[in-house]
């Protein structure tokens, strides 16, 4: 059985730069050089970290959704991808 991946976006026109993300999951997450937030890989496997960094933005710039489905994950109120 295949385990559940995650599709992460960041919306570049809410993004402040602040770098939360990149700092909470630098694996996940890294800063332009105009420092606005990009995943370093749109799919991903779930992950804490990744969750945080979401959680921790302080404009929710950050959502992630399950990739086969589009089932939002965070923001769980994001209208599901179609």
């Amino acid at each position: 059985m295949a385990s559940e991946r995650w599709r992460v976006r960041v919306d570049r026109g809410l993004c402040v730069g602040s770098g939360m993300c990149a700092g909470s999951a630098p694996e996940a997450f890294a800063l332009d050089a105009g420092r606005r937030s990009r995943p370093v890989a749109e799919e991903t496997e779930p992950s804490d970290p990744v969750f945080a960094a979401a959680e921790c933005c302080p404009v929710e710039a950050i959502t992630i959704s399950v990739l086969d489905t589009g089932e939002p994950v965070f923001p769980p109120d994001f209208p599901p991808e179609e």
